[in-house]
Protein backbone atom coordinates (compact mmCIF):
# COMPACT_ATOMS: atom_id res chain seq x y z
CA UNK A 1 0.00 0.00 0.00
CA UNK A 2 2.70 2.30 0.95
CA UNK A 3 4.10 1.62 -3.06
CA UNK A 4 0.46 3.08 -4.01
CA UNK A 5 0.32 5.86 -1.88
CA UNK A 6 3.93 7.27 -3.04
CA UNK A 7 3.28 6.77 -6.45
CA UNK A 8 0.31 8.33 -5.59
CA UNK A 9 2.21 11.56 -4.18
CA UNK A 10 4.84 11.60 -7.16
CA UNK A 11 1.65 11.91 -9.84
CA UNK A 12 0.16 14.50 -7.77
CA UNK A 13 3.55 16.46 -7.83
CA UNK A 14 3.83 16.16 -11.24
CA UNK A 15 0.27 17.76 -11.78
CA UNK A 16 1.26 21.00 -9.63
CA UNK A 17 4.59 21.18 -11.56
CA UNK A 18 3.30 20.62 -15.14
CA UNK A 19 -0.92 21.32 -14.35
CA UNK A 20 -1.63 21.66 -18.13
CA UNK A 21 -0.28 18.34 -19.34
CA UNK A 22 -3.62 15.89 -19.74
CA UNK A 23 -1.45 13.07 -18.46
CA UNK A 24 -1.57 13.68 -14.78
CA UNK A 25 -5.38 15.57 -14.56
CA UNK A 26 -6.77 12.63 -11.99
CA UNK A 27 -8.55 12.82 -8.84
CA UNK A 28 -7.55 10.67 -6.42
CA UNK A 29 -8.88 9.41 -3.22
CA UNK A 30 -7.72 6.73 -0.01
CA UNK A 31 -9.19 3.94 0.85
CA UNK A 32 -12.37 4.75 -0.60
CA UNK A 33 -15.29 2.84 -0.18
CA UNK A 34 -17.25 1.14 -3.48
CA UNK A 35 -20.51 1.23 -2.22
CA UNK A 36 -20.16 4.99 -3.02
CA UNK A 37 -19.64 4.14 -6.99
CA UNK A 38 -21.64 1.64 -7.51
CA UNK A 39 -25.65 1.71 -8.22
CA UNK A 40 -26.05 -1.53 -5.95
CA UNK A 41 -24.31 0.89 -2.76
CA UNK A 42 -21.97 -2.31 -2.18
CA UNK A 43 -18.44 -2.59 -1.83
CA UNK A 44 -15.56 -2.35 0.58
CA UNK A 45 -12.55 0.20 0.07
CA UNK A 46 -10.16 0.36 -3.20
CA UNK A 47 -7.10 1.01 -1.72
CA UNK A 48 -6.88 3.90 -4.27
CA UNK A 49 -9.41 5.54 -6.43
CA UNK A 50 -8.81 7.57 -9.44
CA UNK A 51 -10.95 9.56 -11.71
CA UNK A 52 -8.96 10.46 -14.79
CA UNK A 53 -10.65 13.64 -16.82
CA UNK A 54 -9.29 12.87 -19.91
CA UNK A 55 -8.38 9.87 -22.27
CA UNK A 56 -4.61 10.93 -21.61
CA UNK A 57 -5.02 10.61 -18.09
CA UNK A 58 -6.60 7.54 -18.24
CA UNK A 59 -4.10 5.85 -20.80
CA UNK A 60 -1.10 7.24 -18.52
CA UNK A 61 -2.30 5.99 -15.58
CA UNK A 62 -3.02 2.19 -17.30
CA UNK A 63 0.72 2.19 -18.77
CA UNK A 64 2.24 2.96 -15.83
CA UNK A 65 0.13 0.58 -13.64
CA UNK A 66 0.90 -1.88 -16.21
CA UNK A 67 4.76 -1.48 -15.88
CA UNK A 68 4.88 -1.22 -12.01
CA UNK A 69 2.83 -4.52 -11.52
CA UNK A 70 -0.41 -2.52 -9.69
CA UNK A 71 -3.06 -4.58 -9.64
CA UNK A 72 -6.42 -2.46 -11.06
CA UNK A 73 -9.57 -2.16 -12.68
CA UNK A 74 -11.57 0.24 -14.73
CA UNK A 75 -14.88 1.12 -13.75
CA UNK A 76 -17.85 3.20 -15.41
CA UNK A 77 -20.57 3.77 -13.63
CA UNK A 78 -21.26 1.26 -11.34
CA UNK A 79 -24.35 -0.33 -12.53
CA UNK A 80 -23.84 -3.64 -13.20
CA UNK A 81 -20.97 -4.80 -10.82
CA UNK A 82 -20.59 -5.97 -7.79
CA UNK A 83 -17.41 -5.68 -5.32
CA UNK A 84 -16.67 -7.77 -2.76
CA UNK A 85 -16.98 -6.88 0.92
CA UNK A 86 -13.37 -6.81 2.11
CA UNK A 87 -12.84 -3.92 -1.18
CA UNK A 88 -10.13 -3.83 -3.81
CA UNK A 89 -6.63 -4.55 -3.11
CA UNK A 90 -5.16 -1.68 -5.80
CA UNK A 91 -6.68 1.13 -7.52
CA UNK A 92 -10.01 1.64 -8.95
CA UNK A 93 -9.67 3.95 -12.53
CA UNK A 94 -13.04 5.38 -12.87
CA UNK A 95 -13.63 7.26 -15.72
CA UNK A 96 -16.28 9.72 -14.71
CA UNK A 97 -14.42 12.20 -15.49
CA UNK A 98 -14.24 11.47 -19.73
CA UNK A 99 -17.73 12.27 -20.14
CA UNK A 100 -17.60 14.52 -23.70
CA UNK A 101 -19.58 14.63 -26.61
CA UNK A 102 -19.24 15.35 -29.75
CA UNK A 103 -21.71 15.92 -32.50
CA UNK A 104 -21.24 16.07 -36.30
CA UNK A 105 -24.55 15.90 -38.34
CA UNK A 106 -26.21 12.38 -37.76
CA UNK A 107 -23.06 11.23 -35.91
CA UNK A 108 -22.70 11.62 -32.33
CA UNK A 109 -18.91 10.71 -30.40
CA UNK A 110 -19.37 9.94 -26.77
CA UNK A 111 -16.18 9.67 -24.57
CA UNK A 112 -16.20 5.86 -22.20
CA UNK A 113 -17.52 7.57 -19.18
CA UNK A 114 -20.21 9.93 -20.68
CA UNK A 115 -23.64 8.66 -19.48
CA UNK A 116 -25.89 6.92 -21.27
CA UNK A 117 -29.15 8.91 -20.74
CA UNK A 118 -27.26 12.10 -21.00
CA UNK A 119 -25.98 11.43 -24.72
CA UNK A 120 -29.53 10.15 -25.83
CA UNK A 121 -30.86 13.38 -24.26
CA UNK A 122 -27.96 14.76 -26.50
CA UNK A 123 -29.45 13.03 -29.30
CA UNK A 124 -33.17 14.29 -28.73
CA UNK A 125 -31.79 17.99 -28.40
CA UNK A 126 -30.07 17.49 -31.99
CA UNK A 127 -33.14 15.91 -33.02
CA UNK A 128 -31.51 12.38 -33.33
CA UNK A 129 -33.57 9.58 -33.76
CA UNK A 130 -32.17 6.05 -32.55
CA UNK A 131 -31.21 6.17 -29.40
CA UNK A 132 -34.43 6.61 -27.37
CA UNK A 133 -33.91 3.04 -25.60
CA UNK A 134 -30.86 4.27 -23.76
CA UNK A 135 -32.78 6.59 -21.57
CA UNK A 136 -32.69 5.60 -18.06
CA UNK A 137 -30.32 3.08 -18.28
CA UNK A 138 -28.19 3.87 -15.55
CA UNK A 139 -24.48 3.07 -17.53
CA UNK A 140 -21.56 4.84 -19.50
CA UNK A 141 -20.58 4.67 -22.93
CA UNK A 142 -17.75 2.57 -22.14
CA UNK A 143 -19.79 0.06 -20.50
CA UNK A 144 -22.64 -0.18 -22.97
CA UNK A 145 -20.79 -1.19 -25.70
CA UNK A 146 -18.94 -3.74 -23.96
CA UNK A 147 -22.22 -5.33 -22.61
CA UNK A 148 -23.96 -4.37 -25.85
CA UNK A 149 -26.83 -2.80 -23.05
CA UNK A 150 -30.61 -2.42 -24.96
CA UNK A 151 -33.96 -2.03 -23.77
CA UNK A 152 -37.64 -1.87 -25.84
CA UNK A 153 -37.22 -1.46 -29.14
CA UNK A 154 -33.26 -1.00 -29.93
CA UNK A 155 -29.06 -2.29 -28.23
CA UNK A 156 -26.40 -0.80 -28.95
CA UNK A 157 -25.16 -3.04 -31.70
CA UNK A 158 -27.90 -1.07 -33.61
CA UNK A 159 -26.13 2.38 -33.63
CA UNK A 160 -22.54 1.73 -32.79
CA UNK A 161 -20.49 2.20 -36.28
CA UNK A 162 -17.02 2.73 -34.37
CA UNK A 163 -14.65 1.98 -30.91
CA UNK A 164 -11.70 3.17 -29.97
CA UNK A 165 -9.39 1.10 -27.22
CA UNK A 166 -6.12 0.70 -25.42
CA UNK A 167 -4.88 -2.77 -25.97
CA UNK A 168 -3.01 -2.85 -22.13
CA UNK A 169 -0.78 -5.87 -24.13
CA UNK A 170 0.99 -3.43 -25.92
CA UNK A 171 -0.28 -0.21 -24.60
CA UNK A 172 -1.43 0.74 -27.92
CA UNK A 173 -4.69 2.58 -29.03
CA UNK A 174 -7.12 0.90 -32.02
CA UNK A 175 -10.12 1.54 -33.53
CA UNK A 176 -12.78 -1.46 -34.20
CA UNK A 177 -15.90 -0.47 -36.80
CA UNK A 178 -19.17 -2.24 -37.93
CA UNK A 179 -19.64 -6.04 -37.33
CA UNK A 180 -15.78 -6.22 -35.98
CA UNK A 181 -17.42 -5.40 -32.87
CA UNK A 182 -19.07 -8.91 -32.42
CA UNK A 183 -22.21 -8.11 -30.94
CA UNK A 184 -24.36 -10.65 -29.69
CA UNK A 185 -27.06 -10.60 -26.40
CA UNK A 186 -25.14 -9.13 -23.70
CA UNK A 187 -21.63 -9.49 -25.61
CA UNK A 188 -19.41 -8.07 -27.32
CA UNK A 189 -15.70 -8.57 -28.84
CA UNK A 190 -14.21 -6.31 -25.43
CA UNK A 191 -15.97 -9.49 -23.37
CA UNK A 192 -13.63 -11.62 -25.17
CA UNK A 193 -10.80 -9.40 -24.59
CA UNK A 194 -10.92 -7.82 -21.38
CA UNK A 195 -7.31 -6.46 -22.18
CA UNK A 196 -8.78 -3.94 -24.24
CA UNK A 197 -10.17 -0.94 -22.28
CA UNK A 198 -12.67 1.34 -24.40
CA UNK A 199 -12.04 4.93 -24.62
CA UNK A 200 -14.77 6.33 -26.88
CA UNK A 201 -17.86 5.36 -28.75
CA UNK A 202 -19.21 6.91 -32.63
CA UNK A 203 -23.16 6.44 -32.77
CA UNK A 204 -25.10 6.62 -36.22
CA UNK A 205 -28.13 8.05 -36.09
CA UNK A 206 -31.05 9.95 -38.16
CA UNK A 207 -32.72 12.78 -38.30
CA UNK A 208 -36.02 13.08 -36.27
CA UNK A 209 -38.69 15.32 -35.20
CA UNK A 210 -37.95 16.42 -31.44
CA UNK A 211 -41.16 15.89 -30.52
CA UNK A 212 -41.37 12.27 -31.50
CA UNK A 213 -38.46 11.79 -29.87
CA UNK A 214 -39.14 13.18 -26.46
CA UNK A 215 -42.75 11.38 -26.37
CA UNK A 216 -40.70 8.30 -27.32
CA UNK A 217 -38.41 8.98 -24.44
CA UNK A 218 -40.76 9.76 -21.90
CA UNK A 219 -43.04 6.52 -22.90
CA UNK A 220 -39.67 4.67 -21.96
CA UNK A 221 -38.97 6.22 -18.32
CA UNK A 222 -42.80 5.80 -17.72
CA UNK A 223 -42.38 2.14 -18.70
CA UNK A 224 -39.12 1.79 -16.14
CA UNK A 225 -41.15 3.76 -13.08
CA UNK A 226 -43.87 1.82 -13.27
CA UNK A 227 -42.26 -1.71 -13.39
CA UNK A 228 -38.54 -1.44 -12.07
CA UNK A 229 -38.14 -1.10 -8.30
CA UNK A 230 -36.19 2.57 -9.28
CA UNK A 231 -36.64 3.38 -5.63
CA UNK A 232 -33.62 0.55 -4.32
CA UNK A 233 -30.23 0.59 -5.19
CA UNK A 234 -29.47 -2.58 -7.63
CA UNK A 235 -27.96 -3.91 -10.89
CA UNK A 236 -30.43 -4.17 -13.00
CA UNK A 237 -32.12 -6.83 -14.31
CA UNK A 238 -29.28 -9.41 -12.82
CA UNK A 239 -29.83 -12.60 -14.93
CA UNK A 240 -29.61 -13.21 -18.95
CA UNK A 241 -32.65 -13.86 -20.85
CA UNK A 242 -32.37 -17.62 -21.28
CA UNK A 243 -33.76 -18.87 -24.99
CA UNK A 244 -37.21 -19.47 -25.55
CA UNK A 245 -37.71 -18.05 -21.72
CA UNK A 246 -38.75 -15.06 -19.73
CA UNK A 247 -36.24 -15.55 -16.70
CA UNK A 248 -37.79 -13.16 -14.38
CA UNK A 249 -41.21 -15.13 -15.18
CA UNK A 250 -39.53 -18.52 -13.77
CA UNK A 251 -38.56 -16.94 -10.78
CA UNK A 252 -41.77 -15.22 -10.20
CA UNK A 253 -43.58 -18.47 -11.00
CA UNK A 254 -40.87 -20.44 -8.52
CA UNK A 255 -42.54 -18.15 -5.66
CA UNK A 256 -38.97 -16.53 -4.95
CA UNK A 257 -40.69 -12.99 -5.30
CA UNK A 258 -39.82 -11.17 -1.72
CA UNK A 259 -37.17 -13.98 -0.93
CA UNK A 260 -34.16 -12.40 1.00
CA UNK A 261 -30.60 -12.84 2.41
CA UNK A 262 -29.59 -10.45 4.98
CA UNK A 263 -30.60 -7.09 3.18
CA UNK A 264 -30.23 -8.43 -0.33
CA UNK A 265 -34.29 -9.16 -1.81
CA UNK A 266 -35.69 -10.25 -5.27
CA UNK A 267 -38.06 -7.10 -5.62
CA UNK A 268 -41.31 -7.67 -5.20
CA UNK A 269 -42.04 -5.30 -8.24
CA UNK A 270 -39.98 -6.78 -10.64
CA UNK A 271 -38.79 -10.30 -10.38
CA UNK A 272 -35.38 -9.77 -12.11
CA UNK A 273 -34.34 -7.41 -9.69
CA UNK A 274 -32.50 -7.69 -6.37
CA UNK A 275 -32.50 -4.81 -4.38
CA UNK A 276 -30.28 -3.44 -1.65
CA UNK A 277 -33.42 -2.72 0.86
CA UNK A 278 -30.56 -1.52 3.24
CA UNK A 279 -27.52 -2.49 4.43
CA UNK A 280 -26.70 -5.51 2.09
CA UNK A 281 -23.34 -7.02 1.24
CA UNK A 282 -22.23 -8.69 -1.91
CA UNK A 283 -21.93 -12.05 0.43
CA UNK A 284 -26.27 -11.52 1.05
CA UNK A 285 -26.72 -10.84 -3.16
CA UNK A 286 -24.29 -13.44 -4.45
CA UNK A 287 -25.89 -16.23 -2.04
CA UNK A 288 -29.57 -14.60 -2.91
CA UNK A 289 -28.44 -15.49 -6.70
CA UNK A 290 -26.90 -18.68 -5.82
CA UNK A 291 -30.42 -19.99 -3.84
CA UNK A 292 -32.64 -18.81 -7.36
CA UNK A 293 -30.62 -20.37 -9.83
CA UNK A 294 -30.72 -23.82 -7.54
CA UNK A 295 -34.49 -23.68 -7.95
CA UNK A 296 -34.80 -22.23 -11.30
CA UNK A 297 -32.48 -25.85 -12.59
CA UNK A 298 -34.85 -27.56 -9.87
CA UNK A 299 -38.39 -26.26 -11.06
CA UNK A 300 -37.33 -25.98 -14.71
CA UNK A 301 -33.73 -28.27 -15.75
CA UNK A 302 -32.59 -24.83 -16.47
CA UNK A 303 -29.30 -22.92 -15.34
CA UNK A 304 -29.20 -19.34 -15.79
CA UNK A 305 -26.84 -17.05 -16.09
CA UNK A 306 -25.68 -13.45 -14.12
CA UNK A 307 -25.47 -10.14 -16.35
CA UNK A 308 -23.67 -9.14 -13.04
CA UNK A 309 -20.40 -8.44 -13.08
CA UNK A 310 -18.39 -9.46 -10.04
CA UNK A 311 -15.56 -8.20 -8.77
CA UNK A 312 -13.06 -10.02 -6.49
Amino acid sequence: MSLLFQWMEELEQKKSEEPSDLRYQIQWKKNEPMSRHTTFRIGGSAVLYAVCDSRESLVYLIRECSVKGFRYIVLGNGSNVLFSDEGFDGIVISTTGMNRVEITDTCITAEAGASLTAVSKSARDASLTGMEFANGIPGSIGGAVFMNAGAYDGEMKNIVTESTYLDTTDGRIYTITGEDHSFGYRESIYREHPEWIILSAKFSLVPGNKDEITAKMDDFMNRRVSKQPLEYPSAGSVFKRYPGRYTAQMIDESGLKGTSVGGAQVSEKHAGFIINTGGATSRDVTELIEKIQNTIYENYGIHIETELIRIP
